[in-house]
Protein backbone atom coordinates (compact mmCIF):
# COMPACT_ATOMS: atom_id res chain seq x y z
CA UNK A 1 0.00 0.00 0.00
CA UNK A 2 0.84 3.39 -0.68
CA UNK A 3 0.38 5.33 2.19
CA UNK A 4 2.99 8.07 1.61
CA UNK A 5 0.67 10.49 -0.07
CA UNK A 6 -1.30 13.12 -0.48
CA UNK A 7 -4.49 12.76 1.77
CA UNK A 8 -7.06 13.86 4.22
CA UNK A 9 -7.37 11.64 7.69
CA UNK A 10 -10.32 11.43 9.98
CA UNK A 11 -10.68 9.46 13.16
CA UNK A 12 -14.08 6.74 13.85
CA UNK A 13 -15.49 4.56 15.92
CA UNK A 14 -16.32 1.72 12.78
CA UNK A 15 -13.91 1.94 9.87
CA UNK A 16 -16.75 -0.91 8.30
CA UNK A 17 -19.25 1.32 8.36
CA UNK A 18 -17.25 4.40 7.44
CA UNK A 19 -15.68 2.18 4.31
CA UNK A 20 -18.88 1.11 3.29
CA UNK A 21 -20.31 4.68 3.12
CA UNK A 22 -17.15 6.10 1.03
CA UNK A 23 -17.64 3.24 -0.94
CA UNK A 24 -20.92 4.13 -1.65
CA UNK A 25 -19.82 7.57 -2.48
CA UNK A 26 -17.28 6.08 -4.97
CA UNK A 27 -14.02 5.98 -3.55
CA UNK A 28 -12.39 2.29 -3.54
CA UNK A 29 -10.57 0.38 -0.49
CA UNK A 30 -6.91 0.45 -1.05
CA UNK A 31 -5.79 -1.30 1.53
CA UNK A 32 -5.87 -1.70 5.71
CA UNK A 33 -2.90 -1.55 8.23
CA UNK A 34 -2.21 -1.45 11.68
CA UNK A 35 -0.14 1.09 12.57
CA UNK A 36 2.23 0.96 15.68
CA UNK A 37 5.51 1.17 16.86
CA UNK A 38 7.64 3.90 19.08
CA UNK A 39 8.14 5.70 15.76
CA UNK A 40 4.34 6.58 15.03
CA UNK A 41 3.96 8.22 18.75
CA UNK A 42 7.07 10.31 17.33
CA UNK A 43 5.22 11.58 14.47
CA UNK A 44 1.88 12.13 16.55
CA UNK A 45 3.24 13.62 19.80
CA UNK A 46 0.86 10.77 21.29
CA UNK A 47 3.94 8.13 22.71
CA UNK A 48 3.09 4.45 22.44
CA UNK A 49 -0.12 4.00 19.94
CA UNK A 50 -1.66 1.42 17.64
CA UNK A 51 -3.91 2.67 15.27
CA UNK A 52 -6.38 0.74 12.74
CA UNK A 53 -6.55 2.44 9.36
CA UNK A 54 -7.84 2.02 6.21
CA UNK A 55 -7.01 3.84 2.74
CA UNK A 56 -9.52 5.02 0.52
CA UNK A 57 -8.60 6.00 -3.27
CA UNK A 58 -11.38 8.44 -5.59
CA UNK A 59 -12.08 7.10 -8.59
CA UNK A 60 -9.45 9.35 -10.37
CA UNK A 61 -6.72 8.37 -8.14
CA UNK A 62 -5.77 11.45 -7.05
CA UNK A 63 -6.96 12.22 -3.50
CA UNK A 64 -7.01 9.87 -0.45
CA UNK A 65 -8.41 9.60 2.54
CA UNK A 66 -6.72 8.26 5.65
CA UNK A 67 -9.37 6.72 7.83
CA UNK A 68 -8.43 5.93 11.58
CA UNK A 69 -9.42 4.14 14.26
CA UNK A 70 -7.32 4.32 17.57
CA UNK A 71 -7.09 1.71 19.86
CA UNK A 72 -4.52 2.75 22.31
CA UNK A 73 -4.43 5.50 23.00
CA UNK A 74 -8.09 6.11 23.83
CA UNK A 75 -10.20 8.93 21.91
CA UNK A 76 -10.10 11.61 24.08
CA UNK A 77 -12.43 14.24 22.45
CA UNK A 78 -15.53 14.10 19.70
CA UNK A 79 -15.89 17.04 17.07
CA UNK A 80 -17.96 15.09 14.76
CA UNK A 81 -21.11 16.87 15.27
CA UNK A 82 -19.32 20.07 15.07
CA UNK A 83 -21.66 22.47 13.20
CA UNK A 84 -20.69 23.99 10.10
CA UNK A 85 -19.21 27.51 11.59
CA UNK A 86 -16.88 25.60 14.33
CA UNK A 87 -13.01 26.67 14.24
CA UNK A 88 -10.98 23.83 13.00
CA UNK A 89 -10.95 21.25 9.93
CA UNK A 90 -14.71 20.87 8.82
CA UNK A 91 -15.59 18.48 6.22
CA UNK A 92 -14.23 16.98 2.90
CA UNK A 93 -16.02 17.74 -0.33
CA UNK A 94 -16.47 14.98 -3.32
CA UNK A 95 -17.62 15.40 -7.00
CA UNK A 96 -20.05 13.12 -7.72
CA UNK A 97 -21.95 12.54 -10.87
CA UNK A 98 -25.55 12.60 -9.90
CA UNK A 99 -26.76 13.71 -6.48
CA UNK A 100 -30.41 12.70 -7.36
CA UNK A 101 -29.37 9.11 -7.37
CA UNK A 102 -26.78 8.69 -4.65
CA UNK A 103 -28.86 10.28 -1.73
CA UNK A 104 -31.03 7.98 -1.78
CA UNK A 105 -28.57 5.01 -1.13
CA UNK A 106 -26.48 7.08 1.51
CA UNK A 107 -29.71 7.92 3.79
CA UNK A 108 -30.53 3.98 2.92
CA UNK A 109 -27.12 3.75 4.98
CA UNK A 110 -28.27 6.53 7.47
CA UNK A 111 -27.28 9.75 5.87
CA UNK A 112 -29.10 12.76 6.79
CA UNK A 113 -28.66 16.19 4.64
CA UNK A 114 -28.01 18.90 6.84
CA UNK A 115 -29.78 22.13 4.85
CA UNK A 116 -30.58 21.83 1.01
CA UNK A 117 -29.40 20.73 -1.93
CA UNK A 118 -28.72 24.10 -4.06
CA UNK A 119 -27.23 25.27 -7.40
CA UNK A 120 -24.29 27.25 -6.93
CA UNK A 121 -24.92 29.63 -10.80
CA UNK A 122 -24.66 27.08 -13.85
CA UNK A 123 -21.53 25.12 -12.35
CA UNK A 124 -22.75 22.82 -9.18
CA UNK A 125 -25.48 20.93 -7.50
CA UNK A 126 -23.91 21.42 -4.07
CA UNK A 127 -25.10 19.74 -0.48
CA UNK A 128 -23.63 18.97 2.93
CA UNK A 129 -24.88 15.33 4.73
CA UNK A 130 -24.33 14.10 7.89
CA UNK A 131 -22.50 10.93 7.30
CA UNK A 132 -21.84 7.54 9.38
CA UNK A 133 -21.06 8.81 13.06
CA UNK A 134 -22.14 12.48 12.14
CA UNK A 135 -18.74 13.08 9.69
CA UNK A 136 -19.94 16.19 7.77
CA UNK A 137 -19.67 15.24 3.70
CA UNK A 138 -19.79 17.65 1.51
CA UNK A 139 -20.81 16.60 -2.78
CA UNK A 140 -20.88 18.52 -5.34
CA UNK A 141 -22.13 17.24 -8.67
CA UNK A 142 -20.70 19.56 -11.69
CA UNK A 143 -22.76 20.56 -14.13
CA UNK A 144 -22.88 21.47 -17.95
CA UNK A 145 -20.55 19.55 -20.62
CA UNK A 146 -18.67 16.25 -19.24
Amino acid sequence: MGYLQDNVGMVVESLDEVISFFTEIGLKLEGKAIIEGEWAGRVTGLGSQQVEIAMMVTPDGHSRLEISRFLTPPVVADHRMAPVNALGYLRVMFAVDNLDELLPRLYQQGAKLVGEVVQYEDSYRLCYIRGPEGLLIGLAEPLGPK
